[in-house]
């Protein structure tokens, strides 16, 4: 039971780090009490690992060769990773983590499957693109479909808080479908653990990780890119959840950090490309670069003293 340690570490920093993706926008513009947010991710995360988990957990397993050993050291790189990247409140990539550590151990034995990886990598560039593209189609679709609600002023602010919250439980499932298989894709490659299992496994520490440790990504993905009103959160978080429950019927766990941000700058350059804050957007970039850099090394150093 020991290997599983490392897993529920990662999951937990997941959940910390991704709250933001689907709920932070909605809190950080004081539609939904954190309290609440954290609650409705936790149930559709689970939700959404139960029904979707298997879809990915199979890709995440093909990247390397693993024994128990091995899967241990590269979900605790991946944990520490993520770990870091909330403690400096910057939204990251657990796939990227998970998949820089798995190189490691590819690297090492030999096994590294870079056909998966070219795919994977592929959906991560393709990722913030495809958010942008789709919060940029649907901001008019929305804005013509909602006016009449929204030009009501008594139920504009019910309308909005209505939509942010049925588009983050969407996102919660979409991000329970997808990210699962970052955190027990490897238990299920090493034979530990069956789909369902790990899917499980990795909903539950997931959602512990929303509920103790996810404000301050939500507060950097909610307000640090680009000020957004209620409507424009609205279509972000929604931008984000269609794109992740694309990727997760082809099988291939993403970014949902990846996916927001791009929702997010793609209203920015609807409404306004001055507004976007280039230092925050090059911040983040950054922690996506260093993010598998840094896994994969930290795994090697582990590897290479205990493996």
């Amino acid at each position: 039971m020991w290997q599983f340690t490392s897993g529920a570490f990662l999951g937990w920093g997941l959940g910390s780090n991704d709250a933001a993706n689907v709920f932070g926008i909605g809190v950080a513009t004081n539609l939904v009490r954190f309290r609440t947010a954290a609650i409705l991710i936790s149930v559709f995360v689970l939700l959404g690992a139960a029904i979707e988990g298997p879809k990915c957990i199979t890709t995440v397993g093909k990247l390397s060769n693993l024994i128990p050993l091995w899967a241990f050291f590269a979900t605790l790189s991946a944990g520490i990773v993520m770990l870091v990247m909330s403690r400096l409140a910057l939204p990251s990539s657990s796939s990227q983590a998970i998949v820089g550590a798995l190189l490691a151990v590819g690297f090492l034995n030999g096994s590294a499957n870079f056909a998966i990886l070219s795919k994977v990598v592929l959906c991560w560039i393709l990722t913030p693109v495809g958010a942008a593209l789709v919060s940029v189609f649907l901001f008019p679709v929305l804005r013509f479909v909602l006016r009449p609600f929204i030009v009501n002023i008594s139920l504009r602010t019910t309308v909005l808080r209505a939509a942010v919250i049925l588009s983050g439980c969407y996102g919660s499932y979409a991000l329970g479908g997808n990210n699962v298989a970052n955190v027990a894709g490897v238990y299920v490659a090493s034979g530990q653990m069956t789909p369902l299992f790990a899917s499980l496994f990795g909903g539950f520490f997931i959602s512990l990780g929303v509920v103790t440790y996810g404000k301050n990504v939500m507060m950097t993905v909610g307000k640090g890119i680009f000020a957004l009103d209620a409507f424009t959160a609205f279509v972000a978080v929604l931008a984000q959840a269609v794109t992740i429950h694309l990727f997760t019927q082809f099988g291939v766990p993403v970014s949902g950090s990846q996916a927001i941000v791009g929702a997010v700058i793609g209203i920015g350059f609807l409404k306004d490309m001055t507004g976007l804050s280039k230092r925050k957007i090059f911040e983040i970039f950054l922690g996506w670069l260093l993010t598998p850099v840094s896994a994969c090394l930290i795994c090697l150093v582990f590897l290479s003293i205990f493996g």
